[in-house]
């Protein structure tokens, strides 16, 4: 059996399971996708699937600059 059979010629998710959605920019935190793309992703076409996942970088800058983890626990002491 050839594994060529299990390949598929589809977008991947973005999908890296930190599922936190911005109470402000409505997106995931880790995969920057709106709760619609998550829904509709096993839905979408090929080409919708590319449209979101050119758009994605973009978006890296709606939540402004972090504030915690462990720098600024560091820097409160």
């Amino acid at each position: 059996m050839s594994d060529e059979i299990w390949k598929r010629d589809e977008v991947e998710s973005p999908c890296i399971k930190i599922c936190v959605v911005h109470p402000e920019a409505r997106l995931c935190t880790g995969c920057l996708r709106s709760i619609d793309e998550i829904g509709r992703w096993s839905r979408m076409s090929p080409e919708e699937r590319r449209e979101v996942m050119a758009e994605l970088p973009s978006r890296a800058g709606a939540f402004g600059k972090r504030r915690g983890g462990r720098a600024a626990r560091m820097a409160r002491r």
